[in-house]
C-alpha cells in the first residue's frame, strides 16, 4: 500500500516534469522560434538536429532538461513577491543551470565563451521558460484541476 505522503510527494514530482517539459516547449522554444523570425537567431527553434550529451534531437534534450529543472524549481521553496519573482528566480536558475552544466556537459564552452549576443539570447530564452513553469505548475495542481471541474459542472450541467 502506498502511503498518503508517497502519493502527494509522486504527483508533485510528475506535475513538475510536465510543468517543466511544458514551459520548454510553449515559453523557451517559442522564444527562440519568434527571435528566428525577427533575424536575431540563425537557427529557428524545435530543432531535430542531433546534439550531445545524450545524442539525441535538439528539441527533445531541450524539453528533458527543462523537465529536470521543472522538478527542481517545483521542490524550491516559496518566495515572496508573486509570479513576477518567482519566474525570474526559476529562469536564473535555469539559466544557470544551462550555462554551467548542460553546456559543458556537451562539450560546448560554459556561458558560451562569455560572448555577449548568445549569453543575451540564452537569458531571454530561459527566463521565459522559467515564467512558463510559475504559470504552468500551479495550472496543473490537483486544487486547481478540482476546482475547474466543479465550475464547469456548476456551469454547464445547471442548464
Amino acid at each position: 500500500m502506498i502511503s498518503p505522503s508517497a502519493k502527494a510527494l509522486s504527483s508533485r514530482v510528475f506535475l513538475s516534469l510536465v510543468a517543466g517539459a511544458l514551459a520548454t516547449l510553449l515559453f523557451h522554444q517559442t522564444t527562440l522560434q519568434v527571435l528566428y523570425w525577427c533575424g536575431v537567431v540563425a537557427r529557428p527553434a524545435f530543432r531535430m538536429a542531433v546534439v550531445p550529451p545524450f545524442n539525441m534531437p535538439m528539441v527533445v534534450s531541450v524539453t528533458f532538461w527543462g523537465a529536470i529543472f521543472g522538478v527542481i524549481v517545483g521542490f524550491l521553496p516559496r518566495l515572496p513577491g508573486g509570479t513576477v519573482v518567482r519566474g525570474i528566480a526559476a529562469g536564473l536558475f535555469a539559466l544557470l543551470m544551462a550555462w554551467f552544466v548542460v553546456r559543458p556537459l556537451a562539450g560546448h564552452a560554459a556561458a558560451f565563451g562569455w560572448q555577449i549576443k548568445p549569453m543575451a539570447i540564452s537569458a531571454l530564452a530561459n527566463l521565459m521558460w522559467g515564467f512558463g513553469v510559475v504559470l504552468i505548475h500551479p495550472l496543473l495542481s490537483p486544487r486547481c484541476l478540482l476546482e475547474r471541474s466543479r465550475v464547469w459542472a456548476r456551469h454547464h450541467l445547471a442548464t
